[in-house]
């Protein structure tokens, strides 16, 4: 069931989606530790690395060290995408994507994301530039369009492929749906039946059932996972597991799981320096601990400390318990 990007096979169709604030190197290396083909950055804006290029100040960042993996480009500049494309080739990227789907007012507002879908020339432009600008696999996210009047995925898809694109991503909701209502993967397959290039269907995949089910749905060849994913590096794993039609993993002990946060925590903090690390980190230790008896109960004290060491102390006591 692998899944070709260009030159690039990727063994398991299951790959972790490029989530803003979620899918740092942090968290991207606690998803790799359990077993991942490809894993996505979080969306960059193509001006902001350019800008820090040209800055004096050095930027320690080696995508190399984690290959394959794709960065994600947000822009509207056909020029800028191209030049920042190039730069994080030159990171060690093994594969870059556009973005056409992100619906957050401030990227839309930019004209970037999934504005994009309202104006099919100008993204083919900046999918011409950037494969033009680069040696690797280019790739393309987009919504099914901008509303229900205007399920532009399957025209714009036909054209990324004609311009070279290698693997299309389609999450099957508008722009003006935002993340409300429901995914429809029946929609993914209109996409499906205009290219032969790999597919990838997203939105509301929880389980490795999910991924099952909306697979068969859009006619997909893999799953591109996001939210299934908080908390649970392991989902990325399970799911593949599920589609070879193997035996479920076994759940983490809690024992193990703690162990992973610790890790990830230890990352986040180095990754980001102390203080900010503790208050990212907040979040991701609320999404390990929600389902799990008394969990919930413990993020107002987590939240309230600034010395990590309290912070881990308040975890082992607690996992001491279960």
């Amino acid at each position: 069931m692998s899944v070709h990007i260009g030159p690039i096979a990727v063994s398991e169709p299951v790959f972790l989606a490029p989530m803003s604030g979620v899918s740092d190197l942090p968290f991207r290396r606690a998803v790799k530790s359990f077993g991942a083909g490809l894993v996505f950055s979080e969306m960059i804006a193509s001006r902001s690395v350019i800008e820090e290029w040209r800055s004096n100040v050095k930027v320690d960042l080696d995508y190399g060290q984690e290959f394959p993996m794709a960065v994600q480009l947000a822009g509207c500049e056909p020029d800028v995408m191209a030049e920042a494309a190039r730069i994080n080739v030159g990171r060690g990227a093994a594969i870059i994507d556009i973005n056409f789907g992100c619906p957050v007012k401030k990227i839309v507002n930019s004209y970037a994301g999934s504005a994009l879908m309202r104006d099919e020339d100008l993204a083919v432009r900046i999918i011409d530039a950037v494969v033009a600008a680069v040696d690797v696999s280019v790739t393309v996210k987009m919504r099914l369009g901008w509303d229900e009047n205007s399920l532009s995925a399957p025209s714009l898809a036909r054209r990324a492929e004609q311009s070279g694109v290698k693997m299309v991503t389609v999450h099957g909701r508008t722009r003006c749906q935002l993340y409300n209502g429901s995914a429809d993967w029946h929609a993914v397959r209109k996409v499906r039946e205009v290219i032969t290039l790999p597919l990838l269907v997203n939105g509301d995949i929880l389980t490795p059932a999910d991924a099952a089910h909306a697979m068969e749905i859009s006619g997909a060849d893999g799953v591109m996972i996001g939210r299934g994913c908080y908390g649970r590096p392991w989902m990325l794993r399970d799911t593949a597991a599920h589609l070879r039609g193997d035996a479920a993993p076994a759940a983490p002990t809690p024992q193990e799981l703690l162990a992973v946060i610790e890790k990830h925590y230890a990352d986040m903090l180095v990754y980001y320096g102390q203080k900010q690390g503790v208050q990212i980190a907040r979040k991701h230790l609320a999404w390990y601990l929600q389902d799990l008896p008394g969990g919930s109960d413990l993020k107002p004290h987590i939240n309230k400390q600034d010395d990590p060491q309290a912070v881990i102390d308040i975890l082992r006591a607690f996992f001491a318990g279960l």
